[in-house]
This record gives C-alpha cells, structure tokens and sequence, in this order.
C-alpha cells in the first residue's frame, strides 16, 4: 500500500491577501469540506436528538462576529478565503470550528450521555528531561471524521508581519496543529464540557496564538479569551511545554515541571470533569495510559514517538486509530515539533499509513 503523501501550500502577505491565495488556490476542496462536515454534523446531532440544526448557523454568526474584534487579522483572513472560494464566512466557519460550534448547542442538559467512541487525539509533550538529547519534544495525533483525510493540508504562511507558520489543518480553515518561526509550537485535543456560548472557537484561538513569541505567551492569550467552549491546549518552545485544559470559563494549566505531560479526550480537572457532557470513553483512558507510560519510560525522540503513534497494541483503542475500527474516528494527522531545531514532522492519515515530510522554515 502506498503512503498518503501530505499536500502542501503557501500563502503570504497581507491577511487579505493570504486569504484570498488560500481559498483561490483549494476553492473545490473547501466546497466539498463544507458539504462534508454538514453532514457530518447532522448525524452527529440527530443522534443525541437534536433535529433542528438553524441554531448553528446562529451560533456560528456570533462566534464569528466575536472574533471581528477579537482578532482582526483572522477575521479578514477568513473572510478573504469564503470569498475566494465562492462560500458562506458562516458556512465555512462552521465548518471549521464544528466541534466548539456544536457543543454549544449540544451540551446544555446537566446529566452525562454515555461514552462517545469517535474523536480521539493524543498528545505526548515531553521536557528535555526525558528526551534522548535533551532538547523539548512535542507530538500530536489529530483524530476526527475518518472522511476528514481527504482535505488534510499543510499550509505556510508568510505574513508581511509576524513569524512564519506552518500549520497542520483541513483545506479552508485557520491553524491546528504547528509550529512558528519563532520555535513556538502549539496543538489542540477536544474535551466535552458544558457550559459552551457564543465566543472565540478552539482553531481561531490557536490561529491568533500561531503569532506569538512564547509558550507564556500564547497560554496568557487563550487563557485570557472569550472562549466558546471547552479544548485542551498545548503549547511548548525551546524552555519548556505547558498544557491547559479549557472550557469556556475556567482555564487550568499544568506543566512538564515533574516530567511528561499527555492528554487525550476527558477531563483531568475534577470540576471539569463533574460538568463533562460525556463519559469518558475507554478509547481515551486506553490511548492516556499507552502514551504515559511510554513517554515516562524517557529517552524519547523523533523515531519513538512515530513508533508510539503506530501503536495497535490496544486495538480498537489504540493511539493509532483506522477508519475500518468503526469507531466514528481516524487518525487524519499527525505531528512532532522540536521547538529548538525549528525541526517540524508531519504526515497525513495514521503513522504508518502517512508520508512522513519535514516542513522547512526559512
């Protein structure tokens, strides 16, 4: 079987211009992710009972509204690529903070729902304490619709202002995964917490963090946000990793003082956990406990964590998640950043069904 090569772009300039560049230059694939993820969205809530899906276009509204203000520059990025790629700002803003979006409407009833199987990323973030050579090494999974693979891209940008960003995402959407020029690279995973309103989504925080000098920084700027609802965040440079589990009022932050830090899909704060819309499900505790004990094992490096993130020792609860599992989920990407290298991996679809390629800087 032949690996999934990794499709790239660049885009540079002015956010409008980099929008416009963008949304020109993937305009068919963005159509077809938008049709996509509507329907994936409407399964989604039909199966938790929710038959009216009006009040995500409104929600999406709001949240894009918000983000006029809150971050300009992202709000006309996005704005330039919908027009370029002949499609609705809401519709595509949805379609790109989906997760956030529909937990807002789908996460008010105080009493949990039993465990959901689909969705599963896992990180590893490790200090230079426990890597072969000492230096700060960060990964992630990106687990989601297995139909996802299809509009995975990498995507440069090189704006007149700010570092250069590479960032691991789907066609027509802001940052997800990366890492600047700065040595300043960055993740996410979703957790399921209620409480969600109109706000700034989880890929818009991470898009505005993409420009920032530091790990503290970027942690004070999504801990400070209006934020919609709830994600975990991961941040590391050269100094050090810092995690923070969010909803959309509380921020916690950890950091890898003590050793490596991991997370995969439920809660580790006991007041998050007691307002979790979802059991945790055994994928996610399975995936926590695979990717701790290796990473406590030290001596970590490039080669290790792409072994760790072909694992199938747990079966369908494995970090490495295939589409043929019948989970609702696949591992769509993947990532491994070594801040003070500049040194950045990435592949599309699983770890051992993707092409590994190094995203260059400079």
């Amino acid at each position: 079987m032949s690996l999934l090569p990794l499709p790239t772009l660049t885009v540079r300039g002015a956010p409008a211009e980099m929008g416009r560049q963008h949304g020109a230059a993937l305009r068919d694939a963005i159509r077809g992710f938008i049709d996509q993820r509507q329907r994936a969205a409407k399964v989604y809530l039909y199966e938790r009972g929710i038959r009216d899906l009006a009040p995500l276009n409104a929600i999406t509204a709001a949240c894009l509204e918000a983000l006029r203000s809150w971050d300009r520059d992202g709000w006309i990025e996005h704005q330039a690529t919908a027009e370029a790629a002949g499609v609705d700002p809401v519709a595509l803003y949805l379609t790109a903070n989906m997760t956030d979006v529909r937990d807002v409407l789908a996460l008010p009833a105080p009493a949990q729902t039993p465990a959901a199987e689909a969705e599963g990323c896992s990180t590893a973030l490790v200090p230079g304490s426990h890597t072969a050579d000492g230096a700060v090494l960060v990964a992630q999974t990106w687990d989601l619709n297995p139909t996802d693979l299809d509009f995975v891209v990498a995507v440069q940008r090189l704006p007149d202002h700010g570092p250069e960003q590479w960032t691991v995402s789907c066609t027509g959407c802001p940052s997800l995964m990366g890492m600047n020029a700065n040595g300043l690279a960055f993740g996410t995973t979703n957790i399921r917490v209620r409480g969600g309103r109109p706000g700034i989504p989880y890929l818009s925080l991470l898009h505005r963090a993409a420009r920032c000098a530091d790990r503290a920084s970027a942690a004070a700027l999504v801990g400070a946000a209006p934020r919609c609802a709830a994600h975990t965040y991961w941040f590391a440079d050269a100094g050090g990793v810092l995690d923070l589990e969010c909803s959309a009022d509380r921020c916690i932050r950890r950091d890898a003082d003590q050793g490596p830090l991991n997370r995969t899909n439920h809660c580790l704060d006991p007041q998050h956990q007691a307002g979790e819309g979802e059991a945790a499900s055994s994928s996610s505790k399975a995936r926590l406990q695979r990717v701790g004990q290796r990473l406590a094992a030290g001596r970590v490096d490039v080669a290790a964590i792409r072994t760790l993130f072909a694992d199938r020792s747990d079966g369908v609860d494995s970090v490495n998640r295939y589409a043929e599992d019948q989970q609702g989920t696949a591992t769509d990407a993947c990532l491994i950043a070594v801040p003070a290298r500049r040194e950045l991996h990435a592949c599309r679809g699983s770890a051992d069904r993707g092409a590994w390629a190094v995203l260059p800087f400079g």
